[in-house]
């Protein structure tokens, strides 16, 4: 596996690469499962697979979170070279942003930044937009692999590559779970062992939602599952959303759509974590 820091330096040996296709999968490091799965699918798709390790200081509404957001580049070196991706690309910050974290990109969101998690974390999907654009500018790679547990993230990035007519495709790869449920995710080895314990709650309660749309309506759907992710001591859940997958916007009865995904997020003492389930 080749390690690259710089941006000049990538896009050479890239360029080297003469009619190969490049998949590319663009994390904050702290890999789990999860992320490899990403790895296997480009690997499996593409000549090539490019992954990037880059803590985004635009994406963290919280300067406290980005402080904690856990850093283990060594680690995640070896896994990524385990997984046999052929590119690891970990830049800083002034790689990333040489005219500074202010300059953003424009693009019509038409208000999908707006919904969910945009409603709790101002200025996150601006952060999200704006690093992923500038790696896909500097990687070009053929296509994008992210994966469903933020599924917000995901339909706010392939509105950007509609709008912006970049030339790039989006795959999108289910879930990876622990076996008691919980979504694989890089804030869970932040969680305490009683947290952690009742952290498949979550899934439990997605999966109740699902069985009750055949004899509730979607307010008391909403309503249950909040009062369940509330239960367990500490828990408190900050949103159940059931949504319409492409305008991320809430449905008030089951015909609204018929692409109903059912998404939340659940404070566990200090650590956010967020999940979803397609209904």
């Amino acid at each position: 596996m080749k390690v690259f820091s710089k941006v000049k330096d990538l896009q050479a040996h890239l360029k080297s690469l003469k009619n190969q296709s490049v998949g590319f999968v663009p994390t904050m490091g702290a890999l789990h499962d999860g992320h490899i799965s990403l790895m296997k699918q480009s690997i499996k798709r593409n000549d090539v697979t490019v992954c990037s390790i880059f803590v985004n200081p635009t994406q963290f509404n919280d300067k406290k979170d980005l402080k904690k957001y856990p850093r283990t580049l060594e680690k995640d070196s070896r896994l990524l070279e385990k997984a046999k991706v052929d590119i690891l690309f970990a830049p800083g910050v002034k790689d990333i942003y040489p005219k500074g974290t202010k300059h953003s990109v424009k693009v019509n969101l038409k208000g999908l930044d707006k919904q969910m998690e945009g409603a709790f974390r101002p200025g996150h999907f601006e952060g999200v937009v704006q690093v992923v654009h500038r790696l896909l500018d500097i990687v070009k790679p053929d296509e994008l692999f992210m994966g469903q547990k933020d599924f917000q993230q995901f339909t706010i990035i392939q509105q950007m590559i509609r709008n912006l007519k970049m030339k790039v495709k989006l795959v999108v790869c289910p879930i990876e779970r622990e076996k008691d449920g919980l979504a694989m995710s890089s804030r869970n080895r932040r969680l305490t062992k009683a947290k952690r314990r009742d952290a498949p709650i979550i899934y439990k309660t997605l999966k109740a939602a699902k069985r009750r749309m055949k004899t509730k309506t979607v307010q008391e759907v909403v309503e249950m599952s909040m009062k369940e992710l509330g239960n367990p001591r500490g828990y408190n859940p900050e949103y159940f959303s059931i949504i319409n997958g492409n305008t991320l916007k809430e449905i008030k009865k089951w015909s609204d759509s018929n692409y109903l995904v059912a998404c939340v997020a659940v404070w566990a003492g200090e650590i956010r974590l967020i999940d979803n389930l397609i209904l």
